[in-house]
């Protein structure tokens, strides 16, 4: 079954990979490596619609989730756990599901992702809704509890997009759009935690990172909307906000404490020369875009 898969193809290059010294090795799948990049760019229409779908979803509400088994589910579930200390979303706005729940996170659960019933329960038991966006993360674009939940997504009125590294898979027909990257044969037969799970890896840090950017997250290249949960994040917040404004590090890390931390809401006290509530004022008046609210369009 699925024996047309490029994924599950024999590498030509590799045939001989246990003969290979160890340099070969390196050098060979390093070699593999370095095509992933222009296979995502070959998809790169795609993707930003996908950005942008995703944003208008947040942007009304809605939430984004992630669902995969084995590397693809554990692949989202990391990029969804990054979204909060970088852009202080909540929590339960970008959701990662995994077959076989988070103790799949750690060991391979046999036969979880063969369930097409199983991938629609669990996002019943998500309350999805017809405001959410789906990306369902197959490699192979064949996984059942994937399709499953793809389907239960679209009956739900959830927008449903396919992420996948195999051209003209199943996935296609459970999603209203697809990401097809293919990168062709692994160096190791059929370890799409290799190739494959890097490009999906770099697919996910475009939609996260492009869809927060489209919501206002960011200004310029900075993340003034991070959450300072550590001290080296605590020390970010201070160099950007002394990037942005004239405050020396000590007059920073005071004004700060005395916003409780909200970057953004310091920036605009520092640079209008306002008060906390009404930099936060401000900030709720046009939508927590720190652009608009410093009437900055250059």
């Amino acid at each position: 079954m699925h024996d047309d898969l490029t994924t599950e193809a024999a590498n030509p290059g590799s045939a001989d990979l246990d003969r290979l010294s160890t340099l070969e090795l390196v050098r060979l799948i390093n070699a593999e490596d370095a095509k992933i990049a222009a296979a995502v760019a070959a998809e790169d229409e795609a993707i930003a619609a996908a950005v942008d779908l995703i944003a208008a979803r947040l942007a009304s509400g809605g939430r984004l989730v992630y669902v995969g088994a084995g590397t693809s589910g554990r692949l989202g579930v990391l990029d969804a756990s990054e979204c909060p200390p970088t852009f202080s979303s909540d929590p339960s706005q970008v959701v990662g599901i995994i077959a076989g729940g988070d103790r799949a996170l750690r060991n391979a659960i046999e036969g979880a992702e063969d369930s097409a019933d199983t991938g629609r329960e669990d996002l019943r038991e998500l309350d999805l809704t017809a405001a959410d966006a789906v990306v369902g993360i197959a490699a192979s674009g064949t996984t059942p509890y994937v399709l499953g939940a793809l389907d239960f997504a679209r009956a739900t009125g959830a927008a449903a997009i396919g992420l996948t590294c195999n051209d003209n898979a199943p996935i296609a027909a459970h999603a209203d759009m697809t990401i097809a990257v293919v990168v062709g044969p692994e160096v190791l037969t059929g370890s799409t935690r290799m190739k494959a799970g890097t490009a999906t890896k770099l697919v996910l840090n475009i939609l996260t990172t492009g869809a927060m950017v489209r919501l206002g997250k960011t200004f310029g290249n900075l993340m003034v909307d991070l959450r300072a949960s550590n001290d080296k994040l605590v020390a970010r917040s201070r160099r950007i906000l002394q990037q942005l404004t004239d405050l020396d590090a000590a007059a920073a890390v005071e004004l700060l404490s005395r916003c409780d931390g909200e970057l953004k809401t310091a920036i605009l006290a520092a640079r209008l020369g306002i008060d906390i509530p009404e930099a936060r004022e401000r900030l709720a008046a046009a939508d927590g875009r720190l652009r608009i609210a410093l009437n900055d369009d250059a």
